[in-house]
């Protein structure tokens, strides 16, 4: 007659609780290497319903309905440089440069 010994059922083998034991630590692994790149949060530089616009000269810049025209002092970016979330390419960009009167794109005198 052979015995029994009745494990509860939460209880792993010890050749399984090794590969559990392996497959937490990969994933430890994964994400600490990473650093969660994969949810990085990015902020838009205008809301929905708005466009970012360019002061003429400086590097100041301001968002503006659709609907409406850059107000006094300000244009809008050339097409196809327009910065869509902060610190992205343009955005940096226009951090030292500028649109001057004549729209010709410059050096941002302010740009040390």
């Amino acid at each position: 007659m052979s015995r029994r010994t009745n494990r509860p059922a939460t209880r792993l083998r010890p050749g399984r609780a090794r590969v559990v034991a392996a497959a937490l630590t990969g994933v430890v692994a994964v994400v600490a290497l990473t650093g969660c790149a994969g949810f990085e949060y990015r902020e838009d530089v205008c809301n929905g319903g708005e466009y970012p616009v360019l002061s003429v000269g400086g590097t100041g810049s301001a968002c503006v309905r659709d609907a409406e025209e850059p107000p006094a002092g300000y244009v809008r970016y050339p097409e196809g440089k327009v910065p869509q979330q902060v610190d992205d390419k343009w955005d940096v960009y226009w951090d030292t440069h500028t649109l001057d009167k004549d729209g010709n794109t410059v050096a941002a005198p302010d740009a040390g």
